[in-house]
């Protein structure tokens, strides 16, 4: 089975993803992630003021992304270099992913890229106050990442926020599942197990 979860930054994609690998363990489910597809530096949009524009669909390489997960759906193990923010390409180690029962891919434009979405059996879009994603990118990415308050409110106004609008929002309809990353999150965690596990049990019949 390939689960798809989408949601925009800060939206809490790593964590629900962690939740649904403990809770199906037993499938050794194996993670997908579109992060580790960003095309180099030198290929990147740059804005009107000389800014990366890493929130763009151009920003990801489909193409590979497409065969990859043909690959790992036949049956066969694949090589990415597991991407690390702000790290140098040489300092991205290689790593493999081999198949699964469970496949959970997972990215910004898991929806806007068709050709991905066609080979879900099951898809999550992730919602949260954009107030609480902000707070959570502000905290993650100074933290973590070395942006200045600045710099991450700059990104949010003229490329995140854009992004979300315009290449996430318009395709959530078509999702199997909305799951509230609030005060929700539990319920709606244990509503989506339970629609997973009648899913699961045809796909085994």
């Amino acid at each position: 089975m390939i689960i798809g979860i989408c949601g925009g930054s800060g939206s809490g994609k790593t964590t629900l993803l962690k939740r649904l690998s403990k809770e199906y363990a037993e499938l050794k489910p194996v993670i997908f992630s579109m992060d580790n597809y960003y095309l180099p530096a030198k290929k990147q949009h740059v804005d009107e003021n000389g800014e990366i524009n890493f929130d763009l669909p151009t920003a990801i390489d489909e193409e590979r992304i497409k065969e990859d997960l043909h690959a790992l759906i036949a049956g066969k193990p694949i090589e990415v270099k597991e991407y690390h923010f702000n790290a140098p390409p040489e300092k991205n180690v290689l790593i493999t992913i081999e198949p699964s029962d469970l496949i959970i891919v997972e990215g910004l434009f898991l929806f806007y890229f068709q050709s991905v979405k066609s080979l879900l059996d099951y898809s999550i879009f992730i919602e949260v106050d954009p107030s609480t994603q902000l707070d959570r990118r502000l905290y993650r990415d100074q933290e973590t990442r070395g942006y200045t308050r600045e710099a991450i409110l700059y990104q949010w106004e003229h490329h995140v926020k854009p992004c979300y609008d315009r290449y996430l929002i318009p395709y959530k309809k078509e999702a199997n599942f909305i799951f509230r990353n609030d005060a929700h999150a539990d319920a709606d965690f244990e509503l989506l197990v339970s629609e997973l596990d009648v899913l699961l049990e045809r796909i085994e019949k």
